[in-house]
């Protein structure tokens, strides 16, 4: 860090030769002129802090000053960018009028003419300003007035209030003309009558079996023996092209994977979107960790909690690398692993960051808040320069969950433990049981030690210290195997 050092002067250029800088922070200096366009280039710069300064003109092309936050440039009174108060102002030169009556004789006498030619002249351009002026004014009324009607039309047609109304009431009224209902698998298409027959049980709100960062989760059974999870989203402000929204659900409707929930159709208005998903019985891996549920389930074994962290990895590594550009997450955390009757883990709300495509704005919102303890410092920096690595820094956190049965942070009266650095220390100290989930029976401490250490690694603050989840699913299958064999492996 060169913050607080008085520097002076232009940022130097040579600076975008440090092509594996991560952290730039010259805050609380003296220096003065433009951000050289070149720091635009460094690819690698994760967090940049230009705050108090002298510094003016724009901001470099780059992605990374792009999305700084405000409070990373304030204090510079000369910078302009749109996230400042201080706007940049394009630079157009004033058009060149030239007064014909000053060279009427092309004698080089530019005084010549008189002057109430001039004043006419002056005179006559004004009147002709204000006759442009008021014919353009006309014009954007009327076209403002037409854009109103035919949007007062459209609405009309649409039958918004109706759509909505079908979904939520207790009488099955619903039309297939009201909305477009798509599902995925010819069977589903067969009885697609029964989904809209029984809309009513969409959104019921007995039915409802949870709520997250996009929206609220609903149990129905449309067909006989049937249960399907319908989720409601939440952002339906963003989501107002139907072609965007159909393409992007279309190509996550392929997406098979025996650990990843299958996205079985979609259900789409203007005002309100639903994905149709498979129904897992056997809740969320949150619930089984943190929820009192001694009742319901029994605590999941190692055994059990290892076939988990093993499934999930390969749910992501599937998601990583059988797609390009890769399907990242984002949002990897307990309640977003639902298991099915034999306890499979199964990776849910995937692929939701290709539905909306402003969920920049969204990481950080409070409805963002409750995932903080699985966040990657590269989002939580707001540097927003995002790839798979911010998914295996959630994963990583998941795998500390399993073993230790703990949240990632927990508060205490007078303390608050953080779960990655209680890990550590208690591995550093030679006493990594001691963190280990007392509810499990048994637990093999020659693969509960490496599977830890397997967590700490990917949940590193430089992301290109993190393995990628194809490296993860190595390790986990070596891991598994007995420590004579492993040995043999290396």
């Amino acid at each position: 860090s060169l913050s607080h050092n008085s520097l002076d002067g232009p940022i130097p250029m040579e600076l975008s030769k440090l092509r594996k800088l991560l952290i730039l922070n010259l805050a609380y200096n003296k220096l003065s002129g433009e951000i050289p366009e070149q720091l635009g280039g460094l690819v690698n710069l994760l967090v940049v802090n230009l705050s108090y300064n002298k510094l003016t003109g724009k901001l470099p092309r780059g992605s990374i000053f792009q999305n700084l936050d405000p409070s990373s440039l304030e204090g510079n009174v000369g910078l302009c960018s749109p996230k400042l108060s201080q706007k940049c102002q394009m630079n157009v030169p004033k058009p060149l009028a030239l007064n014909p009556v000053e060279y009427n004789n092309g004698n080089g006498n530019a005084r010549s003419g008189s002057i109430s030619q001039k004043f006419k002249h002056k005179r006559f351009l004004t009147v002709s300003a204000m006759i442009a002026i008021c014919a353009a004014v006309v014009i954007a009324v009327g076209v403002v007035m037409v854009t109103l009607l035919n949007v007062t039309a459209r609405r009309r047609r649409e039958f918004p209030q109706a759509a909505s109304e079908s979904l939520c009431s207790s009488t099955p009224k619903a039309s297939s003309a009201m909305g477009k209902l798509v599902l995925f698998s010819s069977a589903a298409d067969s009885n697609s009558e029964d989904w809209v027959n029984n809309a009513q049980s969409l959104l019921n709100k007995a039915s409802e079996i949870g709520k997250g960062v996009f929206g609220t989760v609903y149990r129905a059974c449309v067909t006989e023996g049937s249960d399907v999870a319908i989720k409601k989203l939440i952002t339906s402000n963003i989501v107002q092209s139907q072609d965007d929204f159909d393409r992007e659900v279309q190509i996550l409707g392929k997406v098979r994977h025996p650990n990843l929930i299958s996205l079985k159709g979609y259900y789409w208005t203007p005002q309100l979107q639903l994905l149709i998903s498979e129904f897992a019985a056997n809740g969320s891996l949150h619930d089984r960790l943190h929820e009192d549920s001694v009742s319901r389930w029994p605590p999941l074994s190692w055994a059990q909690r290892f076939k988990i962290a093993l499934g999930t990895a390969k749910g992501l590594t599937h998601l990583h690398q059988s797609y390009r550009p890769p399907i990242i997450h984002y949002n990897i955390k307990p309640s977003n692993i639902l298991l099915d009757e034999s306890l499979n883990p199964k990776i849910s709300d995937f692929g939701l960051a290709r539905l909306l495509p402003k969920l920049d704005q969204h990481i950080l919102s409070s409805r963002f808040q409750s995932a903080l303890g699985y966040v990657a410092p590269e989002l939580a920096c707001q540097s927003l320069r995002i790839n798979e690595k911010c998914d295996i820094y959630g994963y990583g956190i998941l795998v500390l969950e399993l073993v230790t049965g703990r949240r990632p942070v927990e508060y205490g009266e007078d303390d608050v433990l953080i779960l990655c650095d209680y890990v550590r220390s208690l591995i550093e100290l030679g006493n990594p049981m001691e963190c280990v989930d007392p509810r499990m029976s048994e637990c093999p401490e020659e693969e509960v030690l490496p599977v830890l250490k397997l967590g700490l690694v990917c949940t590193s603050q430089i992301p290109s210290s993190r393995p990628s989840m194809a490296e993860v699913v190595q390790i986990l299958q070596v891991i598994k195997t007995p420590l004579q064999e492993r040995m043999e492996i290396f």
